[in-house]
């Protein structure tokens, strides 16, 4: 399958925010940009994302004329993706997904997805989709845990640009699935890869922190929350801690 061209950068503040530059200016893609180093990468809700050398750190730049709720999907698809590399180096099923975009090897973090996006003045959105993988040194002093793909394989891990390669082979056939046939055959396969489905969860949404077992994903990608008194909260922003309860 055509992938989108991939650009090389020694050193970016952010591919995130390089891809946004870009929108801002008209540039539509389908672009790949990546960085061997970040000065500034951010991860979800403004937290500063590490890239040390020998991780990956890229974007893809594209537009979709899909509304923003629908468009937001597309961290499902890029974490799907994220979990085939790591199956591609690992070993089948060895990359899990946590809700909403997290991937796990076993029980760390190696992977995380940021996504954002803006109006164009035709009306469609363009949409940034970073992902940060860990290949050969995991982050610490997280509160969660963190791994690196050299740390479960035998021989060195893949080279930041030879991992982009297969991570965005797979991007795009799951972009195209998401996009022929909708978000229920994304839904569908991230459930079959789900991290922590039918277990006790803490989830901390931005005013209040809920105790639950987490129960799948509703079809527009919301976390189901089966709360001690039966009662089933939709989670649709917010971080999960499995293990809490």
């Amino acid at each position: 399958m055509e992938t989108p061209p991939i650009e090389v950068h020694t050193e970016l503040d952010s591919t995130n925010a390089e891809a946004r530059r870009r929108a801002e200016v008209g540039v539509a893609g389908p672009l790949w940009i990546t960085a061997l180093t970040q000065t500034a990468g951010r991860g979800r809700q403004g937290r500063a994302w590490q890239t040390a050398a020998g991780n990956l750190a890229a974007t893809c730049l594209f537009t979709t004329p899909l509304p923003p709720a629908q468009a937001a999907q597309v961290s499902f698809v890029a974490a799907l993706a994220a979990a085939d590399l790591a199956d591609h180096y690992l070993g089948q099923g060895a990359g899990a997904l946590k809700w909403p975009n997290d991937l796990m090897i076993g029980g760390g973090k190696g992977a995380g997805i940021l996504v954002e996006s803006g109006t164009r003045s035709d009306g469609d959105l363009w949409l940034a989709v970073g992902i940060g993988v860990n290949l050969a040194v995991a982050p610490v002093n997280l509160e969660r845990p963190a791994v690196a793909f050299a740390e479960v394989m035998e021989a060195p891990p893949p080279q930041p640009l030879e991992a982009l390669n297969v991570l965005a082979e797979s991007f795009e056939i799951w972009r195209k699935l998401w996009v022929e046939a909708g978000f229920s055959a994304i839904a569908q396969a991230w459930s079959a890869r789900a991290y922590g489905l039918g277990q006790s969860c803490e989830a901390r949404l931005p005013d209040r922190t809920h105790l639950g077992v987490a129960e799948g994903l509703d079809n527009d990608g919301a976390l189901r929350l089966r709360l001690a008194d039966g009662a089933v909260l939709r989670i649709t922003a917010g971080d999960v801690f499995f293990g809490a309860v």
